[in-house]
Order: C-alpha cells, then structure tokens, then sequence
C-alpha cells in the first residue's frame, strides 16, 4: 500500500556459524515435565491442535470440479480480457467491483461466512494478496495446510461465484510482517538486495514462484477458474526503479501461467511512482490507487499514459475504505458518506475499484507489521486488530453505517441483484477468568536452547524468526561499589533489562533495570550491586513486527550493535530462544503433549510453581486460567479483554490470539473467533512482560474496545 510516499544454500554461511555453538537442552524433557502446569495451557504448542481439519465439514463440502475450459457463454469461450479500455467477460464489458479480504486473517472456518458478506456488499471479485513468509517459514520448508491453504480458499471463491485478483508478490506490503518476506532471507550472509534484480534474490523468488504459481494455473479463469488476474510485485514505484527486477518476475509468471492471464502492477496515481513501477506496452496492465476522496479521473487519464492503446481500463485496486492504526494512536475512522460518495464517483463513469479492506480481518501471531516515519528508528507497529474501519468489521459485522452507505451505491451499479444481508453473527460475554501465575522467563531459561557468540547476533542469525530472543552475558562489579552505564545504541525493537547476583544459596532472583525502546533509545544506569561472583546482564528482546513498507525494509530484529558498559564492550554472550509458537508454526510430533500424556506430573510439581510465583512486579511472566462452555452451548465469538494489564501475548487453547499492549493503546480487546473454541474446558495463557493486571483476571466480553492508551492524532482521518 503507498501509505508514506514521502518517506536455502546459504542461509548463513559456515563461516558465520563456526562462531556460535548451538546447544539443545538434554534437559527438555524434564523441562516440559516440571512446568507442565504453564505449557499444558498451550503457549508452546501448535497452534491448530485445536482447529478442524480443512478436509472435514465445511472447506471438504465447498470442493466442487471447476468449470472446463471449453465452457462456452453466448457463443464465447471462457477468457477475461482487456480491449477498448474495458474489462471483458466472456465477451461481455465488465465492471469490477471488488475488494480484499485476506485468507491469511480470517480462520478458515469464516472464510465462507466473510466471501459471503463480500457478496452481500455487492462485491464480484476479491482480491487478496499471498505471503511468502507463511507459505515458507523455513527454508525450504513450504506450508500450504491449514489458514495457509490457499487453493481450498480460491476453490471455495469459485464455488461462491466470486472472481480472483490474486496479488503473488513475491512483495505485498499489507501491513504484515516483512511485506510477506520471510525473515529468514535476512539471516543468509552475504545478503540478498531484497525488491531487486541481484541474482541471488532473484534464485530464491524463482525458488518460490516455482512452488507457488503451478499451484493457481489450474485456478486461472480460462482454465475454469476464478483468478481473472495476476499483480506483480506491488506499489514497486514508490520504492525503487529496478525495470530488470520487474520484467524478471514477468517473465517468470508467464513461464509458469502462461501468455493468456492478465499480470498488473500497482502504483500511487503520480507520474513519478508510475514511471518507475510500470511495465509499458500491453505485456503487464498498470493500475493506480490514491487517497480516498481525491478526483479519480485525472488520475485515470495518467494511467492511460502507462498502458497500451485501449488497454487501460479506469481501474483503482486500492480504493480505501478506512485506514491502518498502530499502537499508541487514536484508531483510525473514516466517514461513511465521504467513503461512499468516492466510490460512486468512479462507479458512475464506469470505473472500476476493489475496495480496501472490504473484511480487514485480524493480524494473529506475531505476524503484524510496522511502518516507520522520518527514520528508522521512527517505528510504529501495526496493532493485532486489522480492522481498518473497513464495512465487514473485523469479526465480521455488517450492521454499520460503511456497510450499508457502500452497498447502497455499489447496487445502483451491479449487472446483478445483491444478495440479502446476512446479520451479525452472535458474540458472547463468557464472564471473568481469574488466572494464576505459572512461573517467570527465567525459571524456564535452562530449557530452553542457547546460541553462543562472542557478540550479540541478530534474532534471525539464532534461528528465533518471531517472538523473543534472551540475551545474556556477565560483568565484574565496580571495585568502588559505584554505579555503571550500559549502552546498547541499536535494539529492534523492545528490550527489558535485568540484572542478577547469585545469592549464599546460588541463585539470585533477576532486578528489573529499565526498558530500550527502538523509538526512545537511551543508556541506562545499572545499580551499584554487591556479588560474590560476576553479574549477569540479561535484556529481553521483544521482535514486535517487521517494517513493511519504506527504504529500510531490511529490518533485522535483536541487539544489532555491541553493548558497552562504562565504554567497555562486553562479548561471550549466550542468547536463549523463547519457544513460544507462531501462527502457521505446527511441529509434526509435539514433545509437550507426550510428556502430559505420560501421567508423570504430580500435584506436588503443580504446588511447587505456585510457591515460587513471589512478587510479579516487571517481570516477564506466565498466567493461566481456565473457563468452561457448557456441552449444550453453541459456541460464539468472544473478546478478551486485558485492561489492567501491562504488555506481552495471550493465547488460547494453544491458539495464538495475538499482542496486547492497553497500556498504549488504543486496542483494550482481542477477536476471539468461536473456532478457538471447544465445549468443555477452555485454557487461556498470557505471557505478561511487564506487570500483570492486580486482581490477577481478565474478561470475556461481547464487543470491541479501541479505546485504551494515551490519546493521540492518528495518522490519518478523512
């Protein structure tokens, strides 16, 4: 998205991993055993242990043979084309009216109920875009089951009648983690020059587009499909001017899809991101988008100047129907009217628009994004809502005044009767759960496994792609008892600092120091310490989401400098990898659940963990509660609410809802979809690095809640 216009073989060379030692915990088992009190809620296994399969119910039923490609209508064959400045469907203009709602955001078990309120909205095409990041999380390790099943998704579109602007990258921006890149580009050494023709980015992306396009060319409209059309890269202009980079990846989409599908590009509606974004000639079609509200048609008329004679339909594949809000902002909110009577404006001349978001969905995991302002270290993280004050809410509400003003001016226009509104599905305030704190982060770091370096690496140089990385190293104290400076000049993104001095009984219980903020970064004072040995520094690293968008993309995340005490640079560092899992993340056999399975835990081991829970004062720590959905229920969408709590994640029922940070706001709430859901018991765990809210509850309620944090000016308002 054009949002700040102004501003496998050698993953990691062997030279860069004969400095580290990486040691598995021969104590893991005994690790899953002791505090199966915490890990049997489920903050370390996989996510869709719980979800159905895609090959059951509801997804198996939509599987339909799709049509041939003979399939002929009023005497032409299946083709979607461009002549006379029109779209055209089986020889017939067509208008589309579109919009995005991404498979990545929405449960598959929703994925119908959202194409069906896309319909509702009057909407005949949805676009969407693919994540290379959740399709490959690992190098060579390709992942297309589950939220990430993407032909199920584009079958299910077909079976519903609705077309496909399918949006393959390799880069999408969407706010979502890295633009879609997967970070483990970023630990391959040397590195590869992202959104560029360097050959060794490019073997990687043909790598990718090799798994990824045969697997849609059955699903192209001439094929019998429902994908009339294929963006290449995205909003390229308003990042470089790579033309070698461009055609590369045409020419790669056509060796895969052939010469019939439509490929576009898009780009802000300024001459100068058209002129370094487009392919001219009729080999790629160029769309543009723009601020909602600015007059379309002179920006139509450039877009002509990019496309072949009569090839350039008025087209806006981003037409904004709300905006994007990170953490600390007022949440972003968009007239109803205003947005209704932009569309109109390009409806009524027979311009075409894809709405987005038509359904923004939700960012789960870690996957969210971030955006920066006049520099990097000016960052701003996507909130775990992905909302966007778009008409189909995030839980998927249609009763709003955006839905209704949209529906009204696109059935003016429609070739076809809309169908019926559905109404909202039914959410449920499930009540208070008290919680109970199961152990903190550094009981559990001896499990965990550990990179040794000399100096500090980045998170994904240690194999720990998302989440949080532990670093530790030690120091002498001051022979005078004074008081020392540490210094840690570059951090991504959030670190808490700690020291700990062993005690008479060999342990000492770590101190809270302060908090390195990317965006407020300054050297903190280490208190004067008495040991009767060396000091350990410990700095939690919180990875909050990549850059999507902008020139320093490339946004590696840990301690990225040395770290000097008093001027001196401290080395032998070990970094602990935090085991807590991602979304798309599912190990084939999970040690967690045999070592429940075994009936070796006792009540004593349960006992001794609440004993150690002491003072929770900022430190990372982890609660769980339960709370029970009666057998008869029909289970419904709920909202957990932490307002009272400091900063970290929560999951439940091994399911990752996502970040939570009220203190910051404006988001107090997280979607909670009812697939999550089971009958019976139901385990929340919260990973709290902070300060936890003082009753030790949090609440299921029945409705969003934006309204938390220090109020700010967001970004943007219309």
């Amino acid at each position: 998205m054009n949002k700040y216009k102004n501003q496998y073989h050698s993953l990691v060379s062997s030279s860069k991993w004969s400095t580290m030692v990486r040691k598995r915990s021969t104590t893991l088992t005994l690790f899953f055993i002791i505090f199966l009190s915490l890990i049997s809620f489920g903050i370390f296994v996989p996510v869709f242990a719980l979800l159905p399969s895609l090959s059951s119910h509801s997804l198996h039923h939509h599987q339909q043979q799709l049509l041939p490609a003979t399939k002929k209508n009023h005497g032409y064959a299946r083709k979607f084309e461009i002549s006379d400045d029109k779209f055209w469907k089986d020889g017939q203009p067509f208008q589309i009216i579109g919009g995005d709602l991404h498979y990545f955001r929405v449960l598959p078990e929703y994925w119908e109920d959202r194409l069906l309120r896309a319909k509702a909205l009057g909407l005949n095409t949805i676009q969407t875009y693919v994540p290379w990041n959740l399709h490959e999380p690992r190098a060579g390790t390709l992942d297309f089951e589950g939220i990430a099943d993407l032909v199920s998704f584009l079958k299910l579109s077909q079976r519903l009648g609705i077309l496909v602007m399918l949006r393959a990258g390799p880069y999408i921006c969407a706010e979502w983690d890295l633009g879609g890149f997967p970070p483990w580009l970023l630990a391959i050494n040397p590195a590869p020059r992202l959104r560029s023709s360097d050959p060794a980015f490019l073997q990687l992306v043909e790598r990718w587009w090799g798994s990824l396009l045969p697997k849609v060319a059955p699903l192209l409209y001439g094929s019998g499909g429902p994908i009339i059309m294929v963006q290449i890269e995205n909003e390229f202009g308003s990042y470089g001017d790579d033309k070698a980079y461009l055609h590369h990846l045409v020419s790669l989409a056509r060796k895969h899809l052939g010469d019939e599908v439509i490929l576009y590009t898009t780009d802000g509606g300024f001459r100068e991101t058209l002129e370094k974004g487009t392919i001219r000639g009729d080999a790629v079609f160029s769309a543009v988008d723009f601020t909602t509200g600015d007059n379309p048609w002179p920006i139509f008329e450039l877009q002509k100047e990019f496309n072949a004679p009569g090839k350039s339909p008025p087209l806006s594949s981003e037409f904004y129907t709300g905006w994007l809000t990170h953490w600390g902002e007022k949440n972003a909110q968009t007239s109803a009217d205003f947005t209704a009577a932009a569309l109109k404006n390009i409806l009524e001349r027979n311009g075409s628009a894809v709405l987005y978001m038509a359904h923004g969905g939700t960012n789960f995991g870690f996957y969210n994004g971030a955006n920066t302002g006049s520099d990097e270290s000016d960052y701003k993280p996507d909130l775990t809502s992905y909302d966007y004050d778009a008409p189909i809410r995030e839980s998927g509400d249609v009763n709003n005044a955006k839905f209704k003003a949209l529906r009204r001016v696109v059935e003016q226009y429609s070739s076809v009767s809309l169908p019926a509104v559905p109404s909202d599905n039914e959410k449920k305030a499930y009540g208070s759960i008290h919680v109970t704190k199961t152990g903190n982060l550094f009981e559990l770091i001896r499990y965990f496994d550990v990179v040794k370096s000399d100096n500090p690496i980045s998170m994904e140089s240690t194999g720990q792609m998302f989440g949080f990385l532990l670093y530790v190293t030690e120091y002498t104290a001051k022979d005078n008892g004074g008081e020392s400076i540490v210094s840690i000049p570059k951090v991504h993104d959030r670190a808490q600092v700690f020291i700990s001095c062993p005690s008479e009984d060999g342990h000492g219980k770590p101190t809270y120091v302060g908090t390195l903020e990317r965006w407020s970064n300054q050297p903190l004072t280490l208190p004067n310490t008495k040991c009767l040995s060396n000091i350990s520094l410990l700095v939690l690293v919180e990875n909050m989401g990549r850059l999507n968008y902008g020139p320093y993309i490339f946004d590696r995340k840990g301690i990225l400098s040395p770290v000097s005490l008093d001027g001196r640079i401290l080395r032998k560092w070990k970094m602990y990898l935090v085991p807590i899992i991602n979304l798309n993340e599912s190990p084939k056999i999970n040690p967690i659940i045999r070592a429940a399975n075994s009936g070796v835990i006792t009540m004593s081991a349960h006992k001794r963990l609440k004993l150690k829970s002491g003072n929770a004062s900022k430190e990372p720590a982890f609660y769980a509660g339960y709370f029970y959905i009666s057998k008869e229920d029909i289970i419904k969408d709920t909202f957990i609410s932490l307002s009272g709590w400091g900063k970290g994640i929560v999951t439940i029922n091994n399911f990752n809802i996502g970040r939570f940070w009220p203190l910051k706001g404006p988001q107090c709430n997280l979607y909670v979809p009812a697939p999550v859901l089971q009958n019976g018991k139901n385990v929340v765990v919260i990973f709290e690095l902070e300060s936890p809210n003082p009753e030790l509850v949090v609440q299921l309620v029945d409705q969003p809640d934006f309204t938390c944090g220090p109020r700010k000016l967001n970004v943007h308002q219309l």
